[in-house]
């Protein structure tokens, strides 16, 4: 229902409340505009409780690269989501997070007119700890280049 995500080395407050809009500091985020993946700024982190589904996620990191200006790895999944809904971020992807990572920058995003789901693009996000999320036109390019990634074992993860 509403979302806190504090940065305290920039002193940036970024707040939502559901069907109330997103904002940083008091001023309204709006996600990203950029309509082609290859002009994009993905954020994404390293897999490093549970290593189990490192080689997809390699595959998919090697396939992302290219494909995209550049990719970013700060250490904190609701910052990263955050950074999408001010549209300093185009993207994000990740396997292996708890709700608490995800649920204040899902709401921020989707408050900033953005979207969030799981590798599949599914509302499982939050209990499968995979996740995507982007504006609405990258979001859909996102998953289809981690689409051919997806091992069996990724995609029963997800719908656990």
């Amino acid at each position: 229902t509403h979302a806190v995500v504090y940065d305290p080395t920039n002193n940036e407050l970024f707040t939502a409340s559901r069907g109330g809009g997103a904002y940083l500091n008091n001023k309204r985020l709006r996600v990203g505009k950029r309509i082609r993946l290859e002009d994009c700024l993905i954020g994404t982190g390293l897999p490093f409780r549970d290593l189990t589904h490192m080689d997809a996620y390699m595959a998919m990191l090697v396939d992302i690269i290219p494909r995209t200006v550049g990719i970013r790895r700060p250490g904190s999944a609701a910052l990263d989501l955050a950074y999408v809904a001010a549209g300093r971020y185009d993207g994000f992807w990740e396997i292996g997070l708890a709700p608490w990572d995800m649920a204040a920058g899902c709401l921020l995003i989707t408050e900033a007119g953005g979207l969030v789901g799981d590798l599949e693009g599914n509302a499982t996000h939050l209990e499968s700890g995979q996740i995507v999320a982007g504006n609405p036109k990258i979001f859909g390019q996102l998953l289809q280049v981690i689409a051919p990634h997806l091992t069996s074992a990724l995609i029963a993860a997800q719908r656990k």
